[in-house]
């Protein structure tokens, strides 16, 4: 029991970094990472890359380096 409230602590720092870095609700997130821990991974890369699409345009080319 002592391990899954550290991993939920631990996923909740994750996420809040990660949105904050995207530009994303960071203490939303965070509070989503220490309620559900790591099964918000999923949602939340997508809704990153949905964030990350409504920045850039659907029809724009990116191309990484």
């Amino acid at each position: 029991m002592f391990s899954l409230v550290v991993l939920c602590a631990l996923f909740s720092v994750y996420f809040y970094v990660e949105a904050f870095k995207w530009g994303m609700h960071a203490k939303k997130w965070a509070l989503g990472g220490l309620v559900f821990g790591p099964a918000l991974l999923p949602m939340f890369s997508i809704a990153r890359h949905i964030h990350w699409r409504n920045a850039v345009g659907f029809n724009n080319l990116y191309i990484a380096a």
